[in-house]
């Protein structure tokens, strides 16, 4: 039987993989949004979303040293990214760019929420360099929620 720090690593792996799987997710929604988002306010959200979506895919690369760093091994393909994500695809180029902004808002703010809870296995073990990202990511996925949010008002 494993001892609770062993379980306590498994959850910080689990977490980081799941996170990775998100942001990774996130990242192409957020690219296709920018690609196909039409109507009067074009420029300014094709603008944000290739701003959220470099953002977004600037911590990838760092999610997945974070889980080498950690021993362990990371997703290998899109078809892993689609069993371990909670971002739900979305294929269809013909939504508003209000039903995008809500959708992007939405899916931030699971990211939040997952970040939360995915601190608390860092915190665990003592992984002090994955709990400080974690601040920093949960700060930028809460700016994006901030203004997708202020933009639907």
């Amino acid at each position: 039987m494993a001892d609770s720090g062993d379980n306590s690593k498994t959850a910080l792996i689990d977490g980081l993989n799941g996170l990775l799987a998100d942001y990774t997710a996130l990242y192409f929604k957020t690219k296709h949004f920018h690609w196909h988002v039409t109507g009067p306010r074009f420029r300014d959200l094709h603008l944000l979303f290739d701003e959220h979506a470099i953002e977004i895919r600037d911590q990838i690369d760092i999610i997945g040293e974070r889980v080498r760093k950690n021993g362990a091994m990371t997703l290998t393909s899109i078809g892993s990214v689609a069993k371990a994500t909670q971002i739900a695809d979305q294929d269809r180029t013909d939504l508003s760019a209000e039903d995008m902004v809500r959708e992007l808002r939405d899916d931030n703010a699971k990211l939040v929420k997952s970040l939360k809870e995915l601190k608390t296995h860092a915190e665990e073990v003592g992984d002090n360099a994955t709990d400080g990202l974690i601040d920093d990511w949960t700060d930028q996925a809460e700016e994006r929620v901030w203004f997708l949010s202020s933009t639907l008002q």
